[in-house]
């Protein structure tokens, strides 16, 4: 076997036959001496007008065997095995919890929300009867926010863990193996929550349980130390340590360590708008696509994505999970609060491409809330949600505007279609925004043209608000031990904490926190 590194049309790509020529091509063989080929890794490159695949394919010999691929988690029988208390059952707290069945600790998850078929229930009646459940929506409940997005497992924080081995575990409870070899790899709302559920299983045939419905209202301290967690249905739980992987949307937790007086920080984050194109122009744009060609041109492509950026008025203003062939959704967690989000299924067949576009937010640039300490950030976004959720008329309505307005500041007269599973409202998004947002926005958009002709167009929205990009707020933690300064025996983990930033990066650090606590737990069962 031996590996090359190739370069296709997205025709050879797509056809065995026209791989398998070009491949031998490159070695100066005949194609019959060429056996299986493996693509091990690819990715799309349209920044050149003729759009291509740059592939890293394992090529074997006729009489050569191909090994089998090996997706066991080898997890460990742990129903008798000390327990270890994970609050929150996204991707953090599902991670560190396969993790601890590897390493022979019993997990217990406790969730606020719902499981993940009870979950679709209340996200239904969200979005059809405009009822929220504060604990069960498109935030909260078995999976976390990523149970419902793109399933995006790009992450940069590859020095933080084995990605290979997340990505792994994805394929073993049934993702398809090509997130494996993708560059950019995603999975899709519709196949997360059966992924989601299959962990759960995993999780309680090996010993450990769940139980939903148990919101953390405080911790469990003896000796000094943190055993455990009570919750607002009067349970409690204990263990030899608690991962806290609560998520960036559980402001009651942030509440809670203010109200106690453990270490909180405020942490940047960022704030803007939804903004939904028509897909095909998007396709048009990224693909460098004549008009009468768009079919032929569109049959060996997927859905095109954009990655943007700029700097406008001393802000970084970015495209946040991008999301091709996807809709918009009601993801606020509190009542009075509009927040939206994207997400897209597997299969990304929607007329609509959106993304987030937000402008980065530093404590220094909200002296007015400075009175509120660690939590300024966390005031700030609460207030321009409740803000959009007035100005919309309430009732989880999204304010709306034609991007050409919003950049000029009008409202619109009209609006077209768009993909929001919800009602819409014609408002003046660019004065519900703080001024130094908007400026930076309608700045970072007429870039975004300079760099994507058309992207600038009033075929496209933008909707309010996007809030939720990460934690306004970090919950501190020692640099070795991961366990919070204050708080022995707790380990601040994922999004929620500050630590992360996607699917990925929160299940490599879920990994890390539970690695910490079992090596300290260890470490103290010798000493004993």
């Amino acid at each position: 076997m031996q590996q090359i590194d190739i370069t296709l049309t997205p025709e050879q790509y797509d056809d065995k036959g026209l791989m398998r020529q070009a491949v031998a091509k490159q070695l100066g063989t005949a194609d019959n001496a060429i056996g299986h080929i493996a693509v091990v890794r690819r990715s799309l490159d349209s920044r050149r007008r003729q759009v291509c695949y740059h592939a890293t394919v394992a090529v074997y010999r006729p009489d050569e065997t191909v090994p089998a691929p090996d997706f066991d988690g080898h997890y460990r029988d742990c129903s008798q095995a000390p327990p270890v208390i994970i609050a929150g059952a996204g991707p953090a707290g599902l991670f560190a919890a396969l993790r601890a069945l590897q390493l022979g600790l019993r997990p217990v998850i406790v969730e606020r929300g719902k499981s993940v078929e009870e979950r679709k229930h209340d996200i239904v009646r969200l979005t059809r009867e405009r009822e929220l459940n504060t604990d069960s929506n498109w935030c909260f409940g078995e999976g976390g926010a990523g149970t419902y997005s793109d399933g995006k497992l790009y992450t940069r924080s590859t020095k933080r863990g084995d990605v290979g081995a997340v990505l792994q575990r994805f394929v073993e409870h049934g993702a398809d193996a090509g997130i494996l070899i993708d560059a950019h790899a995603h999975i899709g709302t519709d196949k997360l929550s059966g992924i989601v559920s299959r962990m759960r299983q995993t999780v309680e045939t090996y010993g450990g349980c769940y139980r939903f419905g148990c919101r953390v209202t405080d911790l469990v301290i003896r000796n000094g130390r943190v055993q455990g967690v009570r919750c607002a249905n009067g349970d409690s739980y204990e263990g030899v340590g608690v991962v806290l992987a609560t998520g960036h949307s559980a402001r009651d937790i942030y509440s809670l360590f203010d109200t106690r007086g453990w270490l909180l920080e405020a942490k940047p984050f960022a704030i803007g708008v939804r903004v939904e194109h028509p897909q095909h122009l998007i396709n048009t744009i990224q693909y460098h696509i004549d008009g009468s060609h768009y079919d032929k041109a569109m049959r060996h492509l997927p859905p095109a994505t954009y990655s943007l950026t700029a700097q406008a008025g001393g802000h970084g203003v970015f495209s946040f999970c991008m999301c091709p062939g996807g809709v918009i959704v009601p993801a606020a967690t509190g009542e009075g609060e509009q927040v939206v989000n994207g997400m897209s299924n597997s299969s990304r067949n929607s007329d609509f491409a959106n993304s987030g576009i937000a402008v980065t937010v530093a404590p220094t640039d909200i002296p007015g809330y400075q009175r509120y300490g660690a939590l300024a950030l966390l005031h700030f976004q609460q207030e321009v949600e409740r803000r959009a959720y007035a100005v919309a008329g309430g009732c989880y309505q999204a304010p709306m505007q034609r991007l050409t307005d919003f950049c000029s500041g009008h409202v619109s007269s009209s609006l077209g279609r768009n993909n929001y599973m919800g009602p819409t409202a014609s408002c003046a998004v660019h004065e519900l925004l703080p001024p130094f947002v908007t400026t930076a926005l309608q700045d970072g958009f007429r870039i975004f043209e300079r760099k994507m002709r058309g992207f600038l167009t009033e075929q496209a929205h933008v909707l309010a608000v996007e809030s939720r990009t990460s934690s306004p707020v970090r919950i501190p933690r020692d640099t070795t031990s991961l366990q919070h300064p204050q708080l022995k025996g707790l380990y601040p983990c994922g999004e929620g904490a500050g630590y992360a930033g996607g699917i990925v990066s929160s299940a490599l650090d879920g990994i890390r926190c539970m690695e910490a606590l079992a090596r300290e737990y260890s470490e103290t069962v010798v000493k004993q």
